[in-house]
């Protein structure tokens, strides 16, 4: 039976399909994917199994998650963090403004295309409004003005930097003998090297522009998004960065309706799968468990001391409305009740949903019974003597000696009825016959009543005195 859909199950699919969708739209063409995509599958096939009752599968399945999550961040932490990094809202308020280099486009396309008549091998990424902090490594910090002569020099057959790519930014070549990351795509055509796969991996994970020079062709290709592109003249490279590093600033609007049917097939493949999905974990949704659940009281006023509650736990109904939701065994449930408003005697307070917080994916419907009986007193503190409860009798030689107690004397408090009846309190056992004169001995104090405490934490030294005169 499918589950009634409530207006947040909407909101719920849609919300999934999109974050989906941003993955998918980052990661594609990468590895990742297809680890996003194998762990789609396991998941659909976890639940399939929970659903049909597979309990050994569907163990299995538990305990391997667990682990596959862990090396997925461990493989792919950069790709995570590239992707955090586009999910941030404040990255281009935080991030410094990008100076596009269009006066200087010219002076760059003239300078690679004389290297590529020469086949001198270039790569030369022009940062976007993403970060590549994470994804070009070992670079050596150059910072310095765009000129022909200093990218010839960078990439001068032999020269140290040869073999990196360059990063310009802001205007200037901020980086060279950068390593970027390789493409692992398998449709990559054979003849292209390893300047072309690193240019294509950067793109993928990436909002950059690369330029790259063929050493052995003495063609020049500009890469974005995972795609290449042949630039056959230097007016064609001039107006293809001016019109990609200008979009990094100034994005050209784009209507609502062609943002929900652009690249169409993958949405609505997302869309089926999240609603499949969103089917597999709420089929057993209305299922209801009985649980009892002990009854607490906060805000009890200062001179009031409570003696019982009748009844101390409640019973309650509570409504799975997902198959995700933990069994009733794994429930940890308590009633919160306000006290503050008892008096002295008998106080009926009510226990509601409210005072019971469901986990997610549950509802509570019933609590039995709506109300407990609350006997509270006067709290009542006084201060009372201390008495050494000795066994069997001081020796002979010791009987004109006294057992005396420090302190003498202690406080108490707990119900009136109860304190007011109490006249000493009394400590643990201790053997009289094994009592010497100058020895002290620590004994703990024993509670007169269940509900009345001492109002003291260390234990009571007891000692032999001379027994004073005016005692005898």
């Amino acid at each position: 039976m499918i589950p009634t859909i409530r207006i947040q199950d909407v909101a719920d699919i849609l919300i999934m399909t999109f974050l989906l969708y941003q993955l998918y739209s980052w990661f594609r063409g990468t590895r990742a994917i297809q680890v996003l995509l194998g762990l789609g599958v396991v998941t659909l096939i976890y639940f399939a199994t929970r659903f049909l009752d597979l309990y050994m599968t569907s163990w299995v399945l538990q305990e391997l998650g667990t682990v596959l999550i862990i090396l997925i961040i461990v493989v792919f932490q950069t790709e995570i963090r590239q992707a955090l990094y586009r999910f941030s809202l404040l990255r281009h308020i935080l991030d410094s403004h990008q100076e596009t280099q269009h006066s200087q486009f010219q002076d760059i396309a003239e300078t690679l295309f004389r290297m590529a008549a020469n086949k001198t091998g270039a790569l030369i990424v022009f940062q976007g409004n993403e970060s590549l902090h994470d994804l070009m490594t070992n670079g050596i910090v150059i910072n310095s003005e765009i000129s022909p002569q200093m990218l010839e020099s960078i990439f001068y057959d032999g020269a140290p930097f040869h073999d990196g790519a360059a990063l310009i930014n802001n205007g200037r070549i901020e980086k060279a003998a950068c390593h970027l990351p390789l493409s692992v795509n398998p449709d990559v055509p054979q003849h292209l090297g390893t300047r072309h796969r690193a240019a294509l991996g950067l793109s993928e994970r990436s909002d950059a522009v690369i330029v790259v020079i063929s050493e052995e062709r003495g063609e020049i290709s500009l890469v974005t998004a995972g795609t290449f592109r042949r630039m056959n003249t230097p007016t064609e490279l001039i107006m293809a960065l001016d019109e990609l590093l200008r979009s990094e600033i100034e994005s050209p609007r784009i209507s609502l309706r062609q943002r929900i049917f652009s690249n169409l097939l993958p949405k609505v493949a997302l869309l089926l799968g999240v609603c499949v999905f969103w089917v597999l974990i709420t089929t057993r949704q209305g299922q209801i468990a009985t649980v009892t659940v002990p009854v607490r009281l906060h805000g009890v006023p200062d001179g009031i001391v409570l003696l019982r509650t009748l009844p101390e736990d409640v019973t309650v109904q509570i409504k799975a409305l997902s198959s995700l939701a933990p069994p009733p065994s794994k429930l940890d449930l308590t009633a919160d009740v306000d006290a503050s408003g008892i008096l002295e005697g008998t106080t009926a307070l009510r226990v509601s949903h409210a005072n019971i917080t469901a986990p997610s994916g549950m509802v509570i419907t019933s609590v039995s019974p709506s109300s407990v009986r609350v006997s509270a007193e006067k709290k009542l503190r006084k201060s009372v003597p201390v008495i050494a409860s000795l066994k069997g009798r001081l020796p002979a030689g010791r009987a004109s000696l006294h057992v005396v107690c420090e302190p003498g004397s202690v406080e108490i408090e707990g119900p009136a009825s109860q304190v007011s009846q109490i006249a000493s309190v009394a400590t643990e056992d201790i053997d009289a016959s094994q009592l010497k004169q100058g020895k002290e001995y620590l004994k703990n104090l024993r509670l007169p009543e269940k509900q009345v405490s001492i109002l003291r934490d260390t234990p009571v030294i007891i000692k032999l005195s001379v027994r004073d005169r005016r005692q005898r």
